[in-house]
């Protein structure tokens, strides 16, 4: 991956935490590293530049993550409503980690951060992208990561299963 290509916006309102992830991606070549303090920052930076993936802490103040990728994902006069979105946290509960999917996050990167969890997580968001659906509620990469080939429902939710299994005539 030619990571000097690529334009990050780091959003975080802790500066060590933003030095920290601009000292590993500067590690693995990237150049244009943008840097915003909470996510209204952050969305004025995207209207600003050109930017092909935001790194975001889920916590923080006056506006926290998951509130800015609601407005990234779904305002009318959003930026870049597609851009690959990478959650760090440290409040890993499966009910902030639903709450964030469920907001539109591409991939999530649980504290303490490590190289090779940003450059993996980096990796996943660029090189493996998932498409982006629209329903009547959300807007944003698809939230299933698993195909199951048995599975015959065409919408792969758990209800299909029973309303086939029931017209199924045996």
């Amino acid at each position: 991956m030619r990571y000097d290509l690529l334009n990050i916006l780091l959003v975080d309102d802790n500066h060590n935490m933003r030095l920290l992830l601009t000292e590993i991606l500067r590690a693995i070549g990237v150049t244009r590293i943008f840097e915003a303090k909470d996510g209204a920052e952050g969305l004025k930076m995207m209207r600003d530049y050109p930017i092909d993936v935001v790194m975001t802490d889920l916590s923080m103040q006056p506006m926290d993550g998951i509130e800015f990728v609601r407005l990234l994902r779904n305002s009318p006069d959003s930026p870049n409503r597609m851009a690959p979105v990478v959650m760090i946290t440290g409040h890993s509960t499966y009910v902030r980690v639903s709450e964030a999917r469920d907001a539109g996050v591409t991939e999530f990167l649980a504290k303490p951060l490590t190289a090779r969890g940003v450059v993996e997580r980096l990796h996943q968001a660029i090189e493996n992208k998932r498409p982006f659906m629209r329903s009547t509620s959300y807007f944003g990469p698809d939230r299933r990561r698993r195909t199951d080939p048995n599975f015959p429902g065409p919408w792969r939710r758990e209800t299909d299963s029973k309303n086939v299994s029931q017209n199924v005539e045996v």
